[in-house]
């Protein structure tokens, strides 16, 4: 008798909204530590700063039984100065990098919120590994910088690619790229 592993489930579903529960933002935070300390080593204890006090936490919620189950994809964004914003801390799960588009439909939110915000500037300091995603998502490189021990690149998004988004705690179902079985 042969048995085979099966695979991994992975959702075919994800919501794609702004965290305002309690879980959702511990979920993003525990998610952000997982990657930027454990995984990356970017920071020595905790990737916490002053940002937090005052940035709105975006996530991707895999869902189980069409219901919200876990955060796995987040990103947060802020308001610098008047209608210019930032974007960081952008973190996908590993288990959930390659199933579909979760970094581009957080980067979507994000953008398309500061937009509906009456942002006019929006940048991001981004790692190396993902400035051509960026690029595919219509934004310009505008200089190398190195951030906590490691290469990024300065970026601005092209605004009139990103509609503006009203309400990005009502989000919206994103669905992987896999099919299902």
């Amino acid at each position: 008798m042969i048995i085979e592993k099966p695979e991994v489930f992975v959702t075919p579903e994800f919501l794609i909204r702004q965290a305002t529960l309690p879980w959702e933002i511990g979920g993003a935070a525990s998610l952000r530590h997982r990657t930027f300390v454990t995984e990356q080593g970017i920071f020595p204890d905790h990737d916490r700063d002053e940002v937090d006090k005052v940035a709105l936490p975006l996530v991707a919620i895999s869902t189980m039984a069409s219901e919200a189950d876990e955060v796995v994809g987040t990103v947060r964004i802020h308001e610098t100065d008047p209608r210019v914003w930032w974007g960081s801390r952008l973190a996908v799960a590993p288990g959930y990098r390659r199933v579909g588009r979760l970094g581009a439909e957080l980067i979507r939110l994000a953008v398309g919120t500061a937009h509906g915000r009456g942002c006019k500037l929006f940048l991001a300091y981004v790692q190396m590994q993902n400035v051509p995603l960026f690029e595919k998502l219509n934004w310009t490189s505008l200089g190398e910088r190195d951030l906590h021990g490691h290469p990024h690149m300065k970026m601005r998004a092209d605004l009139a690619a990103y509609p503006p988004i009203k309400d990005p705690a009502r989000g919206w179902m994103a669905l992987t790229k896999r099919r299902a079985a």
